[in-house]
């Protein structure tokens, strides 16, 4: 009985963390680990815009990370979102921040 509340908190931390973040819009899944993702996302945006794009980790060991569209700044600019996926791969999502989506959404989902 006395570890019934920390198994009530395991679940209900992995309740939330199965949720995308407030004010994210899912994109989609990948296969791919999120850094490969993330990576192939920023990759895309700079070649398109020639244009510096900022990647910033969310979680440790690069399971999680903002990729900010080209001209946008953390914390609160126009980003892709990737986090670990349920099992394998990863979860991308797009916030739209300060900027538009454009085509913004249509190189996100090239990466996945």
């Amino acid at each position: 009985m006395k570890y019934l509340p920390i198994i009530a908190l395991t679940v209900a931390i992995s309740a939330c963390a199965g949720q995308p973040p407030a004010g994210v819009q899912s994109v989609g899944q990948s296969q791919q680990p999120p850094k490969a993702v993330s990576q192939c996302i920023a990759q895309k945006w700079a070649d398109a815009s020639q244009q510096q794009v900022v990647s910033q980790d969310t979680l440790a060991n690069d399971q999680g990370m903002d990729v900010y569209v080209p001209g946008q700044q953390p914390p609160n600019g126009a980003a892709a979102v990737v986090r670990p996926g349920n099992g394998t791969g990863s979860w991308v999502g797009y916030r739209a921040g300060a900027a538009s989506g454009g085509d913004a959404t249509g190189a996100i989902s090239g990466c996945l």
